[in-house]
């Protein structure tokens, strides 16, 4: 369904001269340019700060909501969406891959854009969808079947759509695009189904493929419609045929660094699970078995889509940890350039951003168990009975040897976005307390169905608390303080000059907290669980907030005996927005 109401406000309609279209100059400035977000991350570089200060510690008790928005309809599923606003308007995603914009002053629907999703799709972790992208005057945003599309900002028409992979082999997507040049860079999701991760560049007029980088080694990249370079080099860490179903997909989306001039993807689990049958489990003469490039950070040229750089945070990958976490490009405080992600492996890494080599790895979980540390290279040291059993040494058959681990699959942290404040110079980490017991299973390929190889049930690691927002110094790894939440934290984090965290938790509640201390300033129950990623913005002097609220993703879904623990919570859909009015911004 799509939809543009006849009464639209002047507000939201009034495109002035300098703001006609989004350039790429905007996109780089967007951090500075307060009264829009027109990037996912609230910059490129994915620190979700805000230089903004009228909100602070002292009023943010004075925050009130504006108005709320409804997604309506009976598609009330997980929405981990991130809004963006410009120029009077807010266009925010959601579930079922829905688009809306949505005039700011009022919280009043001017369109709504519905795909129209065929039979049979295979999304993993809910039919949730985490953003989009703007540039000149179209909004992009990708579809659970592995479509991208771009609609005109002013009316929601189709411009342009494309396949980005067949749906049918497992593929899927619902990463936020990201735009750099004047290209639309996306990945794609189905890491569980034995597809291949792939980053694409597109021509963000046209929707043409300028450029391909597969994930894998052994796969051929593409430029300009004719084949470019290999990546990797075949059967180096892949045994036989396996890398021609090894997963990696990139199903996060990525950052770019303007100061290297740098895409930054990171790669997911290699598929199977079951890292026996990937000679990773007990690696042979000549192949270590780490499996390149999944579960890793790879730094890609923009221009031709070639690898610069890349870093394996979990060689030899045997417990879903992934590897697309976020990575957040910053400057330290003695002045270097860097790079820090927060892996799903329960390690805080510090890379150099000039060429994505390790700095360091501190742990940001308390308990780990399938490594005893990171060596000075930053190769993990592993636990070796902490891998799961080879099935081929059952005597039946079947399942081998069943392990506990921690963390657990879902990760010490997943999707949700960390952020880094410039104002303490301190990353926020959202973050949880779980462990699996884990065991591998015999599995044979076959498109569109499950390839895991694996099974597994969660198990939280302490009674009084799962989730857990830790603010971390990344020069020393050290935790500066711990906010406990009963219920996984599955949200964003998003910080400001004024010294806030903002965050929000399954159980409703949006919160902020004091930057420096972690106590608790504010908070506003939204009535549904919160898994979206908050933005801030000013208007006619005074300071917004807004988040999405609406519980579902990945732990109801995968959650084992934690699913169980909030099986309670309610399902939603709904965008809040609260701003500091202006007779009681000085009001303590």
């Amino acid at each position: 369904m799509k939809k543009l109401l006849a009464a639209m406000s002047v507000s939201a309609l009034a495109i002035t001269a300098a703001h006609a279209q989004v350039t790429e100059e905007m996109l780089a400035n967007d951090r500075m340019d307060t009264s829009n977000v027109v990037t996912n991350g609230m910059g490129r570089d994915l620190q979700r700060y805000s230089p903004l200060e009228t909100l602070n510690k002292d009023n943010v008790k004075n925050l009130v909501p504006a108005w709320a928005f409804s997604m309506g309809g009976e598609k009330q599923r997980g929405q981990e969406t991130q809004p963006l606003i410009y120029d009077g308007i807010m266009y925010v995603t959601g579930s079922y891959s829905r688009l809306y914009a949505i005039d700011v002053m009022t919280g009043e629907e001017l369109w709504q854009y519905d795909a129209r999703l065929p039979e049979g799709i295979l999304p993993c972790c809910d039919v949730i969808n985490r953003g989009a992208a703007i540039y000149g005057d179209k909004i992009f945003f990708g579809t659970l079947d592995a479509r991208i599309v771009a609609l005109d900002l002013k009316t929601g028409d189709v411009v342009w759509r494309d396949k980005i992979a067949d749906y049918k082999a497992g593929y899927s997507y619902t990463a936020a695009p990201l735009i750099v040049d004047g290209l639309v860079v996306t990945g794609n999701s189905g890491g569980e189904f034995g597809i291949v991760g792939e980053v694409q560049a597109r021509n963000a007029d046209t929707g043409d493929i300028v450029w391909t980088r597969p994930m894998i080694e052994g796969h051929m990249g593409t430029l300009n419609g004719e084949e470019s370079t290999m990546t990797g080099t075949l059967n180096a860490t892949w045994p036989g045929d396996l890398w021609k179903t090894g997963g990696g997909a990139t199903w996060l989306g990525g950052s770019y660094d303007i100061e290297t001039d740098t895409l930054v993807f990171g790669a997911g689990n290699p598929a199977p699970w079951n890292s026996w049958l990937r000679g990773a489990g007990e690696p042979t003469e000549g192949n270590t078995g780490d499996n390149l490039y999944a579960a890793s950070r790879v730094g890609i040229d923009p221009k031709t889509g070639d690898i610069k750089w890349h870093f394996q945070t979990t060689p030899r990958e045997g417990w879903d940890y992934d590897g697309v976490n976020e990575v957040v490009a910053y400057t330290d405080r003695e002045g270097n350039k860097r790079f820090a992600t927060a892996d799903r492996n329960g390690y805080f890494y510090v890379l150099n951003r000039e060429d994505g080599t390790f700095v360091s790895a501190k742990p940001f979980v308390k308990d780990i168990t399938w490594a005893n540390g990171i060596d000075e290279t930053g190769r993990p040291i592993f636990n070796e009975p902490n891998r799961p059993g080879n099935p081929a040494n059952a005597a039946d058959g079947g399942k081998g040897e069943v392990v506990f681990s921690s963390p657990s699959f879902l990760g010490g942290k997943n999707w949700m976005p960390m952020a880094f404040s410039q104002n303490t110079g301190n990353f926020y980490v959202p973050s949880n307390e779980w462990g699996m017991d884990i065991w591998n299973e015999p599995v044979t390929y076959k498109k569109g169905a499950a390839y895991l190889g694996s099974g597994f049930t969660i198990k939280p690691n302490y009674e009084d608390h799962i989730g857990s927002l830790k603010a971390i110094d990344p020069d020393t790894g050290e935790w500066v303080w711990e906010y406990k939440n009963d219920a996984p934290l599955w949200g964003g984090v998003m910080t400001t000059a004024g010294g806030l965290v903002f965050f929000g938790t399954p159980e409703g509640k949006f919160i902020a907290l004091d930057d420096a201390t972690g106590e608790e300033l504010w908070s506003f129950q939204t009535g549904s669980g919160i898994v979206g990623q908050p933005v801030t913005w000013e208007m006619d002097g005074e300071q917004y907030v807004s988040v999405v609220s609406g519980w579902g993703g990945a732990v109801p879904l995968w959650g084992g005996e934690v699913a169980k623990k909030v099986n309670y919570l309610n399902q939603g859909g709904m965008v809040w927005t609260f701003k500091l009015p202006k007779q009681l911004a000085s009001a303590n």
